[in-house]
């Protein structure tokens, strides 16, 4: 075997027992400590992981972990780097260089943006994007991280399209076809990678005649020939439409890092334990040889979505968006995932979790299901907390009457830490220390962790003031 052939086997090896990366989100209204979030990233063996902020404790927790970190700018930022080449190199001096010296940080990429493309935001951030991630790439190289830490956009597989649905006609969307290929130009000559999010649910979630078989690896699906070349998942054919559309355009070397890709495990009827354990592992399997895709052979840099779930995320693409995690909210695994890194070849939960006591806030069984105070409660409950598993097909879709309105009841009395005041709607509510979890399927009524008052979480009691307004209504 030749020097270059052993170096490729090398990268197989290394991506086969721990290559993966995962993204760490914290839009959650109890965040476990970025120490007990760090451990459970070593003690599962990722070697990569992607932040969408550059939260002070978050990074420092990471320092002198070796693990690989892609540390983001909110879109909400790109104004201000995009706008000032100073507030650039401030943000680094503050988010990178203060990172890599002083707590040993291992940050390898920045991440300018997120999906800031997207239809749906309307242009928005059209025009600063590309401004962004020119300054932060010239405040890096002032600050001398050139060399170790690269410049990428997370971009949503909407950025490019096949005009017949085969990978080969694979082009950047005409109305941002310019300012794509602005972009590309200066991440190869930053040496930078495209960075893409696929996500097969959502292509299910859109479109019911969605052939589902396609969304995982099993080969069950009817195959897409394309030139002699046969596609039977949607993850190889989306990430070769992007290969087609970077060859096309002069561009067939740069390197594609894999930004997101996953499966949620409630809010949705396709939203499930099954349906996410068979796509994150087929993933997971398809990807450890290191063969890569017909037209990107090879090691895929991927980056799981996500870690852990977070109950104060938006909404608005659907309920599952809260539910993207392999673990839950307090570090348990969700489901049987073997990465390939860990001796066991199973998930580790996170350790030393503290947990608030044993209540939970339920119906009154003596309450009526028509006195009249129930309904806005329940609206409110579910308006400040977190219902999204009460839907259709969701986790807990089959509770009864009583069952809703108990775990709207309860989702608000945990996020406000338990607080008697936080279940006190008028007349139809009590607190219990009998776990109303149901003893069959997987509907979990939760206890909160403990709040987590590090530097940059202000976590407090949600609505409140609020909330005994809306009881003095309801009195009166």
């Amino acid at each position: 075997m030749g020097w270059v052939g052993l170096v490729c086997l090398l990268m197989m090896m290394v991506w086969s027992v721990g290559g993966i990366g995962v993204n760490w989100g914290t839009q959650s209204t109890h965040p476990l400590p970025p120490d007990t979030i760090v451990r459970l990233l070593r003690d599962n063996g990722f070697q990569r992981v992607k932040l969408f902020d550059a939260e002070y404790d978050t990074l420092k927790a990471l320092g002198k972990t070796g693990i690989e970190v892609m540390v983001g700018i909110p879109n909400d930022m790109l104004a201000t780097v995009g706008g000032s080449i100073k507030a650039a190199e401030k943000w680094v001096a503050k988010n990178v260089t203060q990172h890599i010296t002083s707590n040993n940080v291992n940050i390898r990429y920045v991440a300018v943006g997120n999906e800031p493309f997207l239809e749906t935001y309307n242009g928005s951030y059209l025009g600063i994007t590309f401004p962004a991630l020119r300054n932060i790439q010239a405040a890096l190289v002032k600050a001398g991280h050139n060399n170790q830490v690269k410049v990428t956009v997370p971009l949503n597989a909407d950025v490019y399209m096949s005009s017949t649905e085969l990978p080969s006609d694979g082009d950047f969307r005409a109305d941002i076809h310019d300012v794509m290929l602005t972009i590309v130009n200066f991440l190869s000559v930053s040496g930078a990678p495209f960075t893409v999010n696929i996500y097969p649910f959502i292509s299910l979630y859109a479109d019911p005649n969605f052939p589902v078989e396609y969304a995982f690896f099993d080969g069950n699906a009817s195959p897409i020939n394309d030139g002699g070349i046969s596609y039977t998942n949607m993850f190889d054919a989306n990430l070769d439409t992007l290969a087609h559309a970077l060859q096309r355009n002069g561009f067939a070397d740069l390197p594609i890092i894999v930004g997101e890709i996953g499966w949620p495990t409630d809010g949705d009827r396709n939203a499930n334990i099954e349906y996410a354990r068979r796509f994150n592992q087929g993933f997971m399997s398809h990807i450890s040889g290191g063969r890569g895709t017909p037209m990107r052979p090879g090691p895929i840099d991927a980056y799981i979505f996500s870690l852990i779930d977070e109950d104060a995320k938006s909404i608005a693409p659907g309920n599952f968006e809260r539910h993207w995690g392999i673990f839950t909210y307090d570090g348990l695994p969700k489901y049987p995932l073997n990465l390939g890194t860990t001796n066991s070849g199973a998930l580790v939960r996170a350790n030393g979790v503290q947990y608030l006591q044993n209540k939970w806030c339920v119906m009154k069984p003596s309450a009526r299901l028509d006195d009249p105070s129930v309904a806005p409660s329940v609206n409110y409950a579910c308006s400040s907390a977190d219902c999204t598993s009460l839907g259709y097909g969701s986790s807990c879709g089959n509770l009864d009457a009583r069952g809703n309105i108990s775990y709207a009841f309860n989702s608000y009395f945990q996020q406000n830490n338990q607080l008697d005041e936080a279940c006190k709607f008028p007349n139809v509510s009590m607190i219990t220390k009998t776990d109303p979890t149901p003893t069959v399927g997987n509907c979990r009524f939760n206890r909160m962790i403990q709040p987590y008052y590090g530097f940059g979480y202000a976590q407090r009691p949600s609505g409140l003031i609020s909330f005994l307004v809306l009881i003095l209504v309801l009195v009166l």
